[in-house]
């Protein structure tokens, strides 16, 4: 399904994908895949009550890859014009002579290619005229200002709308595409003043607008979690439970994802190497990937290669079970792909039977971690250490804010030391898991 305000409908990008693979067919590929997408979007921002940016986006293109034996080239272009799409097949093929031949390289088996059309209810097309868009983003901030007068200042709050639609064909006879959407709104609000000053965020992100969370509701909790860290301070040095809020326990899955996928693998660069059917998280994490959910952020029914995708289970009581792997890398490895080039596809961590208070009182005394900051992650040895600020937990109660601390540790312990898992899911991507809590991680303050 396409929307009215899509330049081309699909038959045409089926149409512009068929013409490449004919073209490179003729110009003597021996194998050749072609991408064909456009998408378009509106974004607006309010800051302090004032339109500050009107955004409007609309964006084409095409990508070929095309294969003289195992020799690889690939080209792109923005014009979809049937001269430069036959240019961009040359210019593919050009460099395609010059590559150094790749044993991995070429399209993957054709059975293991998705075959059929498949609906996952990914399209939700939300035709917001700007002056609706701009009324809720300062719906939004309204309702942050109005919890306290505290609430000093803002960066703004935001509304966002997009729809895209593409084309994935190869010479194997595969070609598949859909229409897709998401929309978000946020807020993020300043609360205090002088040095004291705390900020804070919360967004709502999903496929249909009518999913979103209400602009009201958004912005008033953006400014209780910007009011909740005045008073933020340092603590002391020490070595206690951490506790994960579940938007950063999706990072941490990311981190895991990151590891045991194809690219860090065959490089050599990941400290997972190896790990298949090994014991890598505590016995009580169990991961399932599912993509086919209608509606959700990571559903699909192929990925970039054109595989079709399959449930599986990724981690069983704490064991390895899968790896994430493109018909590239599985090559590379002397494996199968399983359908995740691209990425993976929702995971879903199992939840546990407590909320994030739930979790607060199991850890009894601890850090409660809300924000990280920097990159500091090493993925050869799984050395973790970043910035980070949230709240010092006693008695399973909340005592205070916390700032300025780094928390330290590796990936491999922490991993194998998560004590439970919460129930609190918050689905904002692919990544779909509670609040998690670690058992020790070192903690650098005052």
């Amino acid at each position: 399904m396409s929307s009215p305000d899509f330049s081309f409908p699909q038959d045409t990008l089926r149409q512009m994908a068929q013409d490449i693979l004919e073209h490179a067919r003729s110009r003597g590929a021996s194998a050749c895949e072609a991408d064909v997408s456009e998408g378009f979007g509106q974004s607006v921002s309010v800051r302090l009550g004032e339109v500050e940016t009107i955004e409007y986006n609309r964006d084409k293109g095409v990508g070929v890859t095309v294969y003289l034996g195992q020799r690889r080239g690939y080209a792109s272009t923005s014009d979809f014009s049937p001269a430069a799409l036959r240019a961009t097949v040359d210019a593919a093929l050009s460099i395609a002579r010059f590559t150094a031949p790749d044993e991995a390289a070429g399209l993957p088996e054709a059975e293991l290619l998705a075959r059929g059309e498949t609906d996952l209810d990914l399209y939700h097309p939300w035709l917001l005229p700007v002056e609706d868009a701009i009324d809720i983003a300062r719906r939004c901030e309204a309702a942050a200002f109005a919890v306290s007068p505290l609430v000093k200042n803002s960066e703004g709050a935001s509304v966002s709308c997009q729809q895209s639609h593409f084309v994935s064909a190869n010479s194997l006879g595969f070609m598949g595409g859909y229409a897709s959407s998401r929309h978000y709104l946020s807020c993020s609000v300043i609360a205090g003043e002088g040095d004291a000053m705390q900020r804070d965020d919360w967004y709502s992100t999903h496929r249909d607008a009518a999913d979103l969370a209400e602009a009201e509701v958004v912005g008033e909790y953006a400014a209780r979690r910007a009011l909740s860290r005045l008073g933020a301070r340092k603590i002391a040095t020490c070595e206690v439970p951490v506790l994960f809020e579940a938007p950063l326990a999706a990072t941490l899955i990311g981190n895991f994802v990151y590891a045991a996928s194809g690219g860090s693998l065959y490089r050599k660069s990941s400290f997972l190497l190896d790990s298949l059917g090994t014991q890598v998280f505590s016995p009580q994490v169990h991961i399932s990937e599912r993509p086919h959910l209608p509606r959700a952020l990571g559903s699909s029914p192929f990925d970039d290669d054109g595989v079709a995708t399959q449930d599986r289970e990724v981690v069983e009581a704490g064991v390895l079970k899968g790896y994430f792997l493109s018909t590239y890398s599985a090559r590379k490895l002397g494996m199968r792909t399983t359908g995740n080039a691209g990425g993976s596809h929702n995971l879903i961590v199992r939840p546990g039977k407590r909320d994030l208070v739930g979790l607060a009182a199991l850890m009894g005394r601890g850090l409660l971690v809300t924000e990280v900051l920097g990159q500091g992650v090493n993925y050869v040895t799984g050395d973790y250490s970043r910035g980070a600020s949230g709240y010092w937990v006693e008695n399973g109660e909340i005592r205070h804010p916390v700032q300025e601390i780094t928390i330290a540790g590796n990936l491999k312990d922490m991993l194998r030391g998560i004590v439970a898992v919460g129930n609190d899911v918050l689905v904002r991507g692919s990544k779909q898991v509670g609040s998690i809590l670690l058992e020790r991680m070192t903690i650098a303050g005052a």
